[in-house]
């Protein structure tokens, strides 16, 4: 309970980030293109950054073997989520009409917000080691979201990009992360200061960055579709649910350690990706319907993230 209510105060910080973001733009502060700018710093510097200071920790074989659990553990988690969302989002939608825009919504509810909202979290529950831990599943989350999720955007297997995944930033910064713990290398005090002030921006940019993103899109159309809440409803409760329920117990037993678990299932009850929105826009889809769940699952989130570390912390 103690967790899931400091889960809850960190969400509503995040929120008044948020809402900062909405302000921003509608007041021409920060604009579409601009914001554009403001994320690929986010996602180029600062989040890298905060990757590469989660690993200056004294070397521990266990912490090392507890990352690549945890990287086995999300693998396993995204099958049981693309299992479930193929089965709860059709191609007949609510009502049984037809739903066009199928693939977006799955997309959605397969692929989570871990980056820009839930390593900052991830940071803010369970410290450095929070962090390092998730940056596994985030290593996983960039595999899937670039084989996988190509595929399911376009159909097309040519389109899957490896190369997207190897540069990226953030996978650069884990490998090399794991290179410097794992030979105890430390950075000058000076250095890690600065590092360490460019960390503590991630989670007010980012969010402020959705905000922007958020204020773009038409909220009250989202707000009015049934869908849209069944896809959110799939994406924040039913998936992080059932894979709670799942996993806790069985690798509980096993014994892997209960951080690499909560960070696990917290990468997983993150909102909506602003992925979907690029892919949306890169391979001509309905960029307006990923920007809409984007917007409607992080202000329902404040609501479901808590109650589902409160139910992990009850098994």
């Amino acid at each position: 309970m103690e967790l899931a209510v400091l889960l809850f105060k960190k969400v509503i910080v995040m929120l008044i980030f948020l809402a900062v973001g909405v302000v921003c733009h509608k007041t021409k502060l920060v604009t579409a293109e601009g914001n554009k700018s403001i994320t690929n710093i986010a996602m180029y510097v600062f989040t890298p950054m905060m990757i590469l200071v989660s690993f200056d920790q004294e070397f521990s074989l266990e912490l090392l073997a507890g990352l690549f659990v945890t990287m086995g553990i999300s693998l396993l988690g995204f099958l049981v989520t693309v299992v479930l969302t193929y089965l709860l989002i059709r191609k007949k939608g609510l009502g049984g009409k037809e739903n066009p825009d199928c693939i977006i919504e799955r997309f959605s509810a397969i692929y989570s917000n871990c980056g820009f909202m839930g390593i900052p979290l991830a940071e803010a529950l369970f410290g450095d080691v929070g962090v390092f831990y998730i940056t596994a599943f985030h290593s996983v989350f960039m595999l899937l979201v670039w084989t996988h999720g190509v595929y399911l955007i376009t159909g097309d297997s040519k389109e899957i990009s490896m190369k997207k995944v190897l540069l990226n930033p953030s996978i650069i910064a884990t490998f090399l992360g794991i290179i410097l713990f794992s030979i105890g290398f430390k950075y000058p005090p000076i250095v890690l200061s600065a590092m360490t002030s460019m960390k503590n921006a991630v989670a007010p940019l980012a969010m402020i960055i959705a905000g922007v993103t958020i204020s773009q899109s038409d909220i009250l159309s989202a707000i009015k579709s049934p869908q849209l809440y069944w896809t959110c409803a799939v994406k924040l409760v039913v998936v992080p649910a059932a894979l709670t329920l799942i996993m806790t117990p069985l690798f509980s037993y096993f014994g892997v350690d209960k951080t690499a678990l909560f960070t696990t299932v917290l990468a997983f009850s993150c909102p909506c990706a602003t992925m979907g929105t690029m892919m949306a826009i890169r391979f001509d889809k309905n960029a307006e319907k990923a920007s809409q769940l984007f917007a409607l699952s992080t202000v329902l989130s404040v609501v479901t993230m808590p109650m589902i570390i409160f139910l992990q912390s009850l098994l």
